[in-house]
């Protein structure tokens, strides 16, 4: 409350301004309740107690023997976890996740048992019935193949439990639609690709229920006898219920998302609308560093195709890492016009702070509309702490002449003002994913390749190598999770595609050329003739 008036008094003086930059900022609490260990063992002893509940109602045949057996396959989930994704263990909202979808299948599955029993549903449906791939896609696309295929078989080995007995039949079909819906779902950026995949599991669904014969039966002896009404239901209940998982995953999809802070490629490519806003206003008011961001957006997918990172959210992140060059777009380089560069009049230090505050003016217009947090976090480390040379040079420059003027005036040291390195530094962080390091990159490698006058290809392999080289040297992506391999892979990728870009073009004579020189070749063939 102090600070609030204090600002207030200095706004009224003149020696404030009333705007406030919108930051990102994270409670004590909302930390604690991601990563404390407490909410982390709450949210175990909670799947747990779920589980018991599941296995202790209705009527099950030595339930404390499969409640054992579950702990135990439940120890060997959590290890699972540990080993394989200690990320998704450490964060209890994708650990709520995990467990939580896995409950809500089991919980179907039991659902289906309890309308069986009390004659609801015919026996014989019950297991064409159970949503299978329910867990498998839900977590396959949210989280990625590992977590699907880690969903299909846990969730195969409670459900078999499950069942009136332990059932080889059920924990078979369960994996194998599992694993094919996993399958069909590695890459999903459309929602027609999740129908799709339910179709298949609804086919894989009644395949397994036949050679199993879970279907039928058919009598061959006799095919009078084939009981084919209730084949039909049999088929409409595999089918039915594979489309209907895969309808209510889509639907849920959004809710998850925003839920857990999770985006899928499917809003991604939602995000790459052109027609945004802001990119709208980009075009608009800062042309150059539209096409500059397109350009940067193009560099950045095919290097994150080449490396396994996530193509769609590099370009996504690409279209909107200079959207702080709103504010002031004429001081950029990209959009100022011959003989009206605007730094001329300022010092090097206003300069260099200008540049630097398109990082805040981004993450501010970012928040502001509502952008995703990972466009935010690009925003922010696409120029890490990297310096600002080309006006730290000029600063030294200046304070060098100073000294020199300096010395002729008589005039102490001490007046001349020192440079200072850390005023040219961006405030960072520096990348911290392989997303947020390409489109680093990249946005320094085109920036420098538009001032090349001859764009050969080894003169653009060199102009790589070197700013590579250079961010290397200058730990900008020591917090990136890139292997010097990849990081040649980013550095081939940016070569193909840049040689690719600035290429030179054949230069077709003009009609007025041509008119001249067909007249000049009739004319020697005149003179020639006479």
């Amino acid at each position: 409350m102090w600070n609030f008036f204090q600002r207030r008094r200095l706004v009224e003086k003149g020696m404030a301004c009333g705007k406030t930059r919108r930051t990102v900022t994270e409670s004590d609490l909302t930390e604690a309740l991601e990563c404390g260990w407490p909410i982390r063992v709450l949210i175990l002893a909670a799947f747990v107690g779920g589980l018991a509940l599941l296995i202790f109602t209705g009527h099950q045949e030595e339930p404390a023997k499969k409640f054992l057996l579950c702990l135990l396959i439940f120890v060997t989930a959590v290890a699972q976890l540990w080993i394989n994704h200690p990320d998704t263990l450490r964060s209890n909202s994708r650990l709520t996740l995990v467990f939580g979808v896995l409950l809500i299948q089991l919980a179907a599955i039991k659902i289906v048992l309890a309308q069986a029993a009390m004659g609801r549903i015919d026996l014989q449906l019950v297991p064409l019935l159970v949503p299978y791939a329910f867990a498998p896609l839900v977590l396959s696309v949210l989280l990625g193949k590992n977590h699907g295929l880690y969903a299909a078989v846990f969730s195969s080995l409670w459900g078999a439990l499950l069942v009136g007995r332990i059932d080889p039949i059920f924990l078979v079909i369960s994996l194998i639609t599992g694993f094919i819906a996993v399958y069909v779902t590695i890459q999903v950026r459309r929602r027609s690709r999740l129908i799709r995949a339910g179709v298949y599991v609804g086919i894989a669904t009644w395949i397994l229920a036949a050679a199993f014969g879970q279907i039928g039966p058919v009598v061959l002896e006799s095919i009078g006898l084939t009981d084919w009404k209730m084949i039909g239901y049999q088929s409409l209940a595999a089918i039915a219920t594979g489309f209907g998982t895969a309808i209510l995953v889509s639907g849920i999809l959004p809710i998850l998302e925003n839920l857990f802070r999770i985006t899928t490629d499917i809003s991604w490519l939602e995000m790459s609308d052109m027609n945004h806003p802001l990119l709208k206003r980009l075009s608009l008011e800062a042309p150059g560093t539209y096409h500059h961001s397109l350009a940067v957006a193009n560099l950045s997918e095919a290097a994150a195709e080449a490396v396994g990172a996530n193509p769609t959210m590099s370009r996504v992140c690409a279209y909107f890492h200079d959207i702080g060059k709103l504010v002031k777009p004429e001081y950029f380089t990209e959009n100022i016009r011959p003989g009206q560069n605007l730094h001329d009049e300022l010092t090097p230090t206003m300069s260099a702070l200008i540049i630097i505050a398109h990082v805040k003016e981004g993450v501010d217009l970012a928040l502001k509309n509502k952008l995703n947090a990972e466009i935010v976090d690009g925003i922010k480390q696409h120029h890490g702490t990297s310096l600002v040379g080309y006006f730290h040079q000029r600063a030294l420059q200046q304070q060098n002449d100073a000294r020199l003027g300096g010395k002729i005036m008589n005039m102490r040291a001490e007046d001349i003002p020192e440079v200072r390195e850390e005023s040219f530094r961006y405030p960072g962080p520096p990348p911290q994913t392989k997303e947020a390091a390409i489109i680093s990159l990249a946005d320094a490698v085109e920036s420098a390749s538009r001032s090349m006058e001859r764009p050969t290809p080894q003169r653009i392999e060199d102009l790589i190598n070197g700013l590579v080289d250079d961010r290397i040297a200058s730990h900008q992506l020591d917090e990136a999770p890139l292997t010097m391999a990849e990081i040649r892979k980013v550095s081939e990728s940016f070569r193909f595609s840049l040689v690719n870009m600035l290429h030179a073009r054949i230069a077709y004579p003009s009609k007025r050329e041509e008119k001249e020189s067909s007249a000049a070749s009739a004319r020697g063939e005149q003179q020639s003739a006479a």
